[in-house]
């Protein structure tokens, strides 16, 4: 990326940012380009946390932002909460997170800086874990950080103001989550700090406490939440509506073209190298009816694909997507179903709801209103594999298949 004026890296870095209050946008923007204007690289972080051992697209929107900073000639570094893991960030949950032990966290992280890659430049890029300061924080040092915040300003956020209105429990070591969050902040002297917008308190919270330590505040940027594949929930694995970065191409392919249109925007503004311009460009096609919603879909689909996978792939993942559902007249839309191991076509049926009772799908298979990718399956014997495909039951009942990651 060329070299950019400061108006154009504050333009690109806070494209689809959001922070819920116009004020804070106006006042983080206006701090980036006085810190931008010292000449200097500045030094961006984002953190997180190896809750699971799987990063899904929803992980990459901070991600690629990280990249962005790399490709302006900033200093990126990716930091592995280890250490936060141990409490789970309450920031998008309505009650408690069951806690994880430091080797169930250990196991996850080593899986993290390698999917990482996938976008991040490992040349380029410091990757940290946060018990490397954590781990060392005395008791007194702890209360210290505790005496910066009052209870009420923690009861204030929406999350513990619902669980408290509900008489559910909220944890003390929840608290705890933004103090060592904030720390973070500390110990990597940072510039800046990128996260998702529900948790703008715990990076806030990270300015207060560098100020305390005498250091700059850093600039707070914070970034909408992915919607899964289902168009309403955040993408989340606990909710299966993921699409994760290590999926096969043609699997991940299929997974974004089953994503509602109304959902596409979400995917441009946080999932694509596009520009502004060019994300402009294609919703202003698809409002005013220039540009079909499946030519958008599959625009997307490539461009995901191809940023995880390379071009090669994703043109391969196209043609699969167009031999497999275009030129069968399949439904681009359709229920998915994840095989971890073979099961019998019948029990298949059954399970998946699209037959009554098993006998009824014996009869479905007996006569011939049973396919798969396309090829007529009559024995009720028929092993399926867990692999990619479409089975479809008379003429209007599609199923996806796809191997459990």
């Amino acid at each position: 990326m060329g070299k950019k004026s400061i108006d154009e890296q504050v333009a690109l870095v806070m494209h689809g940012a959001e922070f819920g209050d116009e004020q804070i946008k106006e006042r983080m923007a206006q701090e980036l380009r006085e810190r931008l204007a010292e000449g200097r690289p500045l030094r961006v972080y984002c953190g997180y946390d190896p809750t699971s051992p799987d990063l899904h697209l929803g992980h990459t929107v901070t991600m690629r932002k990280l990249r962005l900073f790399q490709d302006l000639g900033h200093h990126v570094i990716f930091v592995i909460g280890t250490y936060t893991a141990l409490i789970g960030d309450p920031s998008d949950k309505d009650k408690a997170r069951p806690r994880l032990t430091l080797e169930q966290i250990e196991a996850n992280a080593q899986t993290y800086v390698q999917q990482a890659f996938k976008i991040l430049d490992p040349d380029r890029t410091e990757v940290r874990y946060n018990g490397e300061w954590l781990s060392k924080l005395t008791y007194k040092e702890i209360v210290e950080l505790a005496s910066l915040f009052t209870v009420q300003q923690f009861l204030e956020r929406d999350n513990f103001a619902k669980r408290y209105k509900r008489g559910d429990p909220i944890w003390l070591h929840e608290f705890m989550y933004a103090l060592m969050q904030g720390y973070d902040a500390v110990a990597l002297r940072a510039d800046v700090q990128i996260g998702a917008t529900e948790q703008l308190f715990n990076l806030l919270a990270g300015r207060r406490i560098q100020e305390h330590f005498g250091q700059q505040p850093q600039i707070c940027i914070t970034y909408p939440i992915l919607v899964g594949t289902d168009g309403k929930l955040r993408m989340s694995k606990s909710t299966g509506n993921y699409i994760g970065i290590d999926e096969p191409p043609e699997e991940m392919y299929g997974k974004v073209m089953s994503i509602p249109d109304e959902a596409m925007p979400n995917y441009f503004d946080l999932v694509t190298r596009w520009t502004p311009e060019e994300i402009e460009r294609l919703k202003a096609g698809l409002a005013d009816g220039s540009i079909h919603p499946r030519d958008a879909k599959m625009r997307l689909a490539w461009e995901i694909v191809a940023s995880l996978h390379g071009e090669e792939a994703a043109d391969a993942a196209e043609a699969h997507f167009r031999r497999v559902f275009q030129e069968r007249n399949l439904p681009e839309q359709m229920p998915t179903w994840e095989l971890s191991e073979p099961i019998n076509v019948v029990d298949l049926i059954f399970a998946a709801g699209m037959a009554r009772s098993k006998s009824e799908a014996r009869r479905l298979v007996q006569q011939g209103a049973v396919r798969l990718d396309g090829e007529r399956v009559s024995d009720i014997e028929t092993t399926i594999e867990p692999k990619e495909a479409v089975l479809r039951v008379g003429k209007r009942r599609f199923l996806r298949l796809v191997p459990a990651s």
